[in-house]
């Protein structure tokens, strides 16, 4: 009876351990950068969803930022994992989160700041930012 639970216990920390390896990336973004209404300076960046829901993702690097998230859509899976923000005029701002393969992202809600940034004269540009898993 040991022998089971101490199998299913070492299977259960592989399975986790191999889905939080799957929810981690590297990226370099190469400009400053807004999450959640804190500054971020350019740099490298590992980008990581918390909690089995990915209900939120951390920003560790340069900078380091939490930011609450809700899940997002696209037609078909994203052939690469990829960070896209919103840029308006010289700001940008991480708007989304998405990992080759999945169909399905994380969308970051819009900050106060960005909102009062996106009522002025500048049209937001999508910008995407290639990650490594």
């Amino acid at each position: 009876m040991k022998k089971h639970l101490a199998s299913l216990l070492a299977l259960g920390l592989l399975l986790a351990a191999s889905a939080h390896a799957q929810t981690a990336m590297k990226v370099t973004i190469p400009f400053d950068f807004v999450v959640n209404g804190h500054n971020m300076s350019a740099g490298e960046y590992r980008v990581e969803a918390l909690g089995t829901a990915a209900n939120a993702i951390a920003l560790n690097g340069a900078d380091k930022a939490l930011a609450l998230t809700f899940s997002c859509q696209g037609n078909e899976p994203s052939a690469t994992s990829k960070l896209i923000f919103h840029r308006y005029g010289g700001e940008y701002f991480l708007a989304q989160v998405w990992t080759a393969g999945k169909s399905s992202g994380r969308q970051l809600p819009r900050s106060a700041a960005e909102r009062e940034i996106a009522s002025g004269p500048y049209a937001a540009q999508l910008v995407a930012v290639a990650a490594m898993p």
